[in-house]
């Protein structure tokens, strides 16, 4: 009877721990697809406001797109990557190692090691 009890009472405890798993697995995922929504519809609640906002000023004309020619686009990339480049050092590439000279530290001594352990009378 004690044994049916605690075979039980562990099945008890080990659903208990796959019902968390499970809880916080769902929990996880609808909260990445509620984000997932609020960032999909922030882009289309912006662009609403900014048509409501040009309907209430009664501007009638919307600034054209900009069309840049291929050698300009080209221009400004390379210049940006020249720019982004030189932000780092030119370095050797030559890795040197210098042996320290070892300083005398108690802390490694010897002296201090097992040979010396007190006398017990």
């Amino acid at each position: 009877m004690t044994n049916s009890i605690i075979l039980l009472t562990d099945l008890a405890a080990e659903a208990s721990g796959y019902t968390i798993s499970v809880v916080s697995i769902i929990v996880v995922f609808l909260s990445l697809t509620v984000l997932v929504l609020i960032f999909t519809a922030i882009p289309k609640l912006l662009e609403m406001k900014i048509k409501s906002n040009i309907k209430k000023t009664g501007v009638t004309e919307v600034a054209p797109n900009i069309n840049m020619e291929a050698d300009i686009n080209v221009a400004i990339a390379m210049g940006l990557h020249m720019y982004f480049n030189e932000l780092h050092d030119e370095e050797s590439n030559i890795i040197t190692i210098h042996n320290a000279p070892k300083q005398y530290s108690p802390w490694s001594s010897k002296i201090y090691g097992v040979q010396n352990q007190p006398l017990k009378k």
